[in-house]
């Protein structure tokens, strides 16, 4: 399913705008470095310092629209920063404890008998969580939900058993307001550091099920937007480069 002119316009429309808008809002370090500056520049430096300031940013700025953006045609319903709600039965919370201790010692995920064993624990009590987003939310026509929590390329292993309760917890609040509800909860990877060799998935296959819960790259773009959105996507964002190319010179220029 390839991207319509349309689509690819408004895409590059949301790239071109979150970056212009992340020159306004900059505020250069003021940190002074005479040897950084003597040898390399100081419109170097500035360029250096606004891209560790892009990229902190770049999942909610840029990546989060985006995505949004792609699922339109294909999603009946598409939300970013999703309120995910904060009520879960009690033994439902505590199942989601109990499935995160046993892959601490018996790394086995299956994501699909951990939901199974989530619906058995539907009554009783009800506790409230901290209110928490989801990155992005879409429902299918059929009403599958699938809700998404983007990270970084290389996200730190110790956060992976954190992740793995985030996840299970969204679908135990789904399934909370209704025990019927097909539910997926996974995490977003927008890109391969280590292309073009394959995504290092085992440093969170104990914790993840890596076929339930985990989308990388062009499967996560394409899961959105269809077959081949993927390299679309990259040539949307290599034509705003160059189209801003000139604003991006004269904006460091200043700093010479």
């Amino acid at each position: 399913m390839a991207l319509t002119e349309q689509q690819k316009t408004r895409i590059k429309q949301t790239i071109a705008t979150c970056l212009r808008n992340k020159f306004s809002n900059y505020v250069p370090e003021n940190n002074e470095m005479p040897f950084h500056y003597r040898l390399l520049g100081r419109d170097r430096m500035a360029l250096y310092s606004f891209m560790q300031s892009l990229l902190t940013t770049f999942g909610t700025s840029i990546f989060e629209p985006v995505a949004a953006e792609l699922a339109k045609n294909k999603f009946v319903k598409v939300e970013t920063q999703y309120a995910v709600g904060r009520e879960i039965y009690a033994e439902c919370q505590q199942s989601v404890q109990d499935i995160v201790n046993r892959l601490t010692y018996q790394p086995q995920p299956n994501k699909i008998s951990e939901l199974y064993e989530l619906t058995k624990h539907l009554h009783g009590s009800k506790n409230l969580l901290k209110p928490a987003k989801v990155d992005l939310f879409v429902e299918s026509l059929d009403g599958e939900q699938y809700l998404f929590d983007l990270k970084t390329a290389k996200p730190n292993k110790g956060d992976f058993q954190k992740f793995k309760q985030t996840l299970l917890e969204w679908a135990g609040i789904i399934y909370t307001s209704n025990p019927q509800a097909k539910v997926h909860t996974l995490i977003a990877i927008p890109y391969n550091p280590y292309e073009p060799k394959p995504y290092q998935f085992w440093t969170m296959a104990g914790m993840l099920d890596i076929n339930e819960e985990l989308k990388v790259a062009e499967g996560f773009w394409d899961f959105l937007g269809g077959d081949g959105v993927y390299t679309e996507l990259l040539d949307c964002f290599e034509q705003v480069g160059i189209e801003l190319r000139p604003e991006i010179d004269s904006y460091f220029a200043k700093f010479k």
